[in-house]
């Protein structure tokens, strides 16, 4: 079985390698969305296709669509190759716009207020693993094709990208956008998927929610004080799943919606409309 994978993985390789460059998508591929950092690009192909995103392989829906995002901090260019239904592959590579991030410096703080403190490691480590198994997960929902809605109004007190650098030591980007809401508010799915986590009580994040849109594409909820669905359910756009908090290490009520396609960090933000002036006194 491994001599099967491994010649399969080589053949693979071989094939993407020699794959010819263009200048446009081929005919009937098409792309919505920007190439830029924290992004999601949308595209349909003809039933039949394969593609890949740099090195991996993209799932299609039965009509041919496909998700995929951009990182915080992704290289200069990123690479979508395309073999057409009995076709040849050809490599189609773009520049990625890069993005200014708000890039906060503290110091003089005390060490216990820069690192967490030696005896909840284990902690954080089991909640890491729990976390990177949800993202591995492999739906098939069709919920990313929705139009996503806010999952809570209100006003936008954090948004994708930044950075503190506490006593000279860079800290991790913040992924998400925080709308700052009572603790209690209801908060709603964004679209259609599968709940993948469900824990009420990480280190970090505290009460944290996870749902699979499909085909990669996954949306986080985090400090939450009560959770309204479990794992394994299926939810609706609009359905309540949850009630935000301050839970985790919230220095106040807000929620932190974060999204991902699989392991890269993309703006939740950008599929969401334009905040509701009426939410945002």
């Amino acid at each position: 079985m491994r001599a099967l994978i491994a010649a399969a993985l080589l053949f693979a390789t071989i094939l993407t390698a020699s794959a010819a460059s263009v200048d446009e998508l081929p005919a009937g591929v098409s792309l919505r969305g920007d190439w830029q950092e924290g992004e999601v690009l949308f595209g349909k192909a003809p039933a039949g296709s394969k593609l890949w995103f740099d090195d991996r392989a993209l799932r299609l829906t039965p009509a041919g669509d496909f998700v995929f995002g951009i990182n915080r901090d992704a290289p200069d260019s990123a690479e979508l190759r395309v073999q057409l239904p009995g076709a040849a592959v050809v490599s189609y590579r773009h520049a990625v716009a890069r993005r200014e991030y708000d890039i906060q410096h503290i110091d003089g703080l005390p060490p216990k207020m820069v690192s967490p403190p030696p005896g909840v490691y284990d902690r954080i480590r089991a909640d890491q693993r729990e976390v990177s198994a949800a993202r591995k997960y492999e739906g098939d929902s069709t919920g990313f094709l929705e139009h996503f809605i806010w999952p809570a109004t209100g006003r936008i007190s954090g948004v994708y990208g930044s950075q503190r650098i506490l006593n000279g030591e860079p800290k991790q980007p913040h992924y998400g956008v925080d709308v700052a809401v009572p603790i209690g508010t209801e908060v709603h799915a964004p679209a259609d998927g599968v709940v993948v986590l469900a824990n009420p009580d990480m280190y970090f994040t505290g009460g944290t929610l996870m749902i699979d849109h499909g085909y990669g594409l996954q949306s986080a909820f985090l400090h939450l004080s009560r959770l309204l669905v479990g794992k394994g359910q299926q939810v609706r756009q609009g359905d309540v799943i949850a009630l935000s908090g301050m839970t985790g290490r919230a220095t106040g009520p807000h929620l932190d919606w974060r999204m991902n396609w699989y392991e890269a960090r993309v703006d939740a933000q950008k599929l969401a409309p334009p905040m509701p002036a009426a939410a945002t006194p």
